[in-house]
């Protein structure tokens, strides 16, 4: 069963609920990146993108590694699990529905259906 109330699952869906961090995630999957091109993309500032790499941080969807002056940061997809998992609770809720919902359907379209006509001939 997957647990549904924990504070790391309510951060990642917090993070992911953002289009600008959702963006950033996406380039992260291709390797690391500095906060300034990571922020580049969006014509934001250097604090504003700090803000989004936080809640990515805070959610453990992110690391930030300190070289020098540069800070590089890094994909960290082991959260993400935790929301697909969450999700595809949902997935066979709703899968289950709709086949049920068609079922039902498909039954009724059958007992609606006026029988066949048979087709005449005048010879």
């Amino acid at each position: 069963m997957v647990e549904l109330e924990t504070p790391q699952l309510d951060s990642v869906f917090h993070a992911l609920g953002d289009a600008t961090r959702r963006r950033m995630l996406r380039e992260l999957s291709e390797g690391e990146r500095t906060v300034g091109q990571l922020a580049e993309p969006f014509s934001i500032s250097l604090a504003a993108a700090s803000k989004h790499i936080k809640a990515l941080e805070n959610a453990g969807l992110i690391r930030r590694e300190v070289r020098g002056r540069t800070h590089l940061c890094h994909l960290e997809p082991g959260p993400l699990a935790s929301a697909h998992q969450w999700l595809i609770y949902y997935e066979r809720y709703w899968s289950d529905r709709l086949a049920r919902l068609e079922k039902l359907l498909l039954e009724e379209g059958t007992r609606k259906s006026p029988p066949a006509k048979k087709e005449t001939t005048d010879e």
